[in-house]
C-alpha cells in the first residue's frame, strides 16, 4: 500500500534496498530535485576502509572499530 507521505515512491523503494533507513529514504525522496545536483562523492564502496572508519567517526557511529568495510557501509548508509 502507498504511503501518500512519501512524493517519489520508486525511489524511496530503491533507497530502501540499498540499505537506507527508513527516515533518511524518506527525506531524500521526498527532497525536489534528489539525486538531479551533486553527487560529486565516489560509492562508499570505493572508500578505503580507513576513510569509512573516519566518516563512521565523524558521524558517530558507535562500535565502528569492530565492524568490517560492509558493515561500516551498511552503518553509514542507515545513519
Amino acid at each position: 500500500m502507498p504511503d501518500n507521505r512519501i512524493k517519489n515512491e520508486a525511489q524511496y523503494e530503491a533507497l530502501r534496498n540499498q540499505g537506507y533507513s527508513k527516515e533518511k529514504s524518506a527525506r531524500i525522496a521526498n527532497t525536489p530535485d534528489a539525486g538531479k545536483k551533486g553527487g560529486k562523492a565516489k560509492p562508499y564502496e570505493d572508500w578505503t576502509k580507513k576513510e569509512l572508519y573516519a566518516q563512521a567517526k565523524n558521524v558517530g557511529i558507535e562500535g565502528r572499530s569492530k565492524m568490517d568495510k560492509a558493515t561500516l557501509i551498511k552503518a553509514l548508509r542507515s545513519n
